[in-house]
């Protein structure tokens, strides 16, 4: 048996042995000369900080206040990693040099949702992204609509019984996370998780997707210490006999998550190529009608000459598809509605815009939608002030040099006008802070002002050229990883605040504080109350209200 003082022994080695190595790549890089705060752990450098919820949002708020574009944070055993908004560096690595820039967190994804596009990189994310193309597109939006519309009226009419006879607290959060899975559910996977009555009970994957961020949050060393080199040993049919022997609830809790979103979206799939083999009527009488997002998938699938997705690659994309549509749609929409209930001026001018534009027509046609000015600028505004995901994550694949917007001054006082960046530099981009930057978008960067969009922007940001693929916004990322369903959650946000805003009045609730934590996805919660995402609005009918300020 080997001695507790010797196994002791053995570890701060086996630390040394790294950190030396790591200091050695980091001679080869001035990020050292680069302006940072200092770091309250040596073992875990800033990564608390960034990825603590209750710590997230203050510190990305300090960084922007005290150092600005290009900051120095520390990884793991002192590493060096950067964090930045600058527009240069932000299209230098997710544009322009995209190929030396990996996903950090690729390898967690890859086991959660499999080989879908998230986490697939080179040709196979091309080719998933060519297949998955289509169906994103104007035209196919168009035709998707009159299926967005039939979940907002369910919900409509739910809403509707709970306040018909006054006033009443509703947990919004809720009711947007049921919203948008089954948005995603009809329209995406042609399948019902959700009837949108008071009755039913949650769906089991809407639980899923809602803890998912915060057990990952939980982890931040999985994540950045040990899958790297964990995923590498053995067969994975090892490395799962191993997890079972791993004593962190939360790591287990992700593996059953895992397996149940895989599961399901097995038996989607099943279900689906089955009536595909049975012909197209067969297919028009599912849910989605043949033109959810897999029906076409699938049929394309089968009829392309060349670069098939094998069936783990189109069974990876309804779990990656829900994911990255629910949690952030679903906040998105939470967000906006408190927006409104915060701001009841604005609440009361779109919903003039939106009962206007009905003009006694029970739903607005797609171009009347999307055309929308004060309804576009509304949901612009919230995206913009709050992204759903504040922060993107990259990893340097080679070493590289990268060019500054303008210099900065270094620790020594010299100029710095380009950042040599080592293979396995950690590079995060703070897409909150750009969207914020007072630089860019004025003294009044913090402030809701949906009318900012209702005129020409700033020249400071037209100036910048900022890469994201939306409205001079990096909400939806930029390059070739960008969200590909932007258009999707813009039209989802569109439809259900124009069925929403016109029926009801959002009030924010007196004796409840908001607090908006900073994960993967911002998330709201009860202050008092950090285990569990909630957001109680006071909801009345429209016509009630107008009767009772009359």
């Amino acid at each position: 048996m080997i001695s507790s003082t010797a196994q002791y022994l053995s570890v701060v080695v086996a630390f040394v042995f790294l950190w030396y190595f790591s200091a050695r790549k980091q001679l080869k890089s001035n990020l050292g000369n680069v302006p940072g705060p200092k770091p309250s752990s040596w073992l875990k450098g800033h990564l608390k900080e960034l990825l603590d919820p209750h710590e997230a949002t203050g510190f990305h708020q300090m960084l922007l206040d005290q150092y600005g574009p290009v900051v120095r944070l520390n990884s793991k055993m002192g590493e060096r990693q950067l964090y930045t908004f600058d527009p240069k560096v932000m299209h230098h690595v997710l544009v322009k040099d995209q190929e030396s820039f990996a996903k950090s967190n690729m390898t967690l994804i890859q086991l959660l949702f499999g080989d879908g596009l998230l986490s697939v990189a080179g040709h196979r994310h091309r080719k998933q992204k060519k297949s998955l193309g289509p169906v994103f597109s104007t035209a196919h939006m168009r035709e998707m609509l009159p299926l967005f519309y039939e979940v907002v009226d369910k919900l409509q009419y739910s809403l509707r019984k709970k306040v018909v006879s006054g006033p009443q607290e509703i947990d919004m959060l809720a009711w947007m996370s049921r919203t948008a899975l089954e948005l995603i559910g009809e329209s995406g996977l042609g399948y019902s998780f959700d009837p949108m009555t008071n009755e039913a009970a949650e769906h089991t994957y809407s639980k899923t997707i809602k803890n998912l961020i915060p057990a990952m949050a939980r982890l931040p060393a999985l994540r950045f210490f040990f899958l790297s080199w964990g995923i590498k040993i053995g067969t994975p049919q090892f490395r799962r006999s191993m997890l079972k022997l791993v004593p962190i609830q939360s790591v287990h809790e992700l593996r059953d998550m895992a397996d149940y979103m895989w599961s399901l979206s097995e038996e989607i799939y099943e279900s689906k190529k089955q009536a595909l083999a049975q012909g197209d009527e067969t297919v028009v009488q599912q849910i989605g009608r043949g033109k959810d997002i897999m029906s076409i998938l699938m049929r394309g699938n089968l009829n392309a000459a060349e670069d098939k997705l094998d069936e783990k690659e189109i069974i990876a994309q309804m779990s990656t598809l829900i994911f990255a549509a629910m949690d952030t749609t679903s906040n998105a929409l939470s967000r906006v509605l408190e927006l409104l209930s915060a701001h009841p001026e604005v609440q009361t001018k779109l919903r003039q815009e939106l009962v206007d534009a009905r003009n006694d027509n029970a739903e607005l046609s797609y171009d009347t939608l999307v055309a929308l000015p004060y309804l576009d600028a509304v949901c612009r505004e919230t995206l913009r002030l709050f992204p759903s995901i504040p922060m993107l994550s990259r990893i340097s694949t080679r070493d590289v040099v990268v060019p500054l917007s303008k210099p900065i001054t270094g620790v020594d006082g010299r100029k710095i006008s380009e950042l040599a960046l080592p293979k396995d530099t950690l590079v995060f981009i703070g897409s909150i802070n750009s969207n914020r930057d007072p630089e860019l978008w004025g003294t009044d960067a913090f402030e809701f002002k949906p009318e900012r969009w209702l005129s020409s922007l700033p020249q400071a940001v037209v100036d910048a050229h900022l890469p994201g693929v939306y409205s001079n916004l990096m909400t939806f990322g930029a390059g070739v990883r960008s969200c590909i369903g932007f258009k999707f959650a813009q039209l989802e946000m569109k439809a259900v605040l124009a069925g929403l805003v016109s029926t009801f009045k959002f009030s924010l609730t007196k004796d409840k504080k908001i607090s908006w934590l900073m994960g993967g996805v911002i998330s709201p919660f009860v202050e008092g109350d950090s285990a569990h995402p909630r957001l109680p609005l006071m909801i009345s009918l429209v016509e009630q209200s107008r009767n009772l300020e009359e």
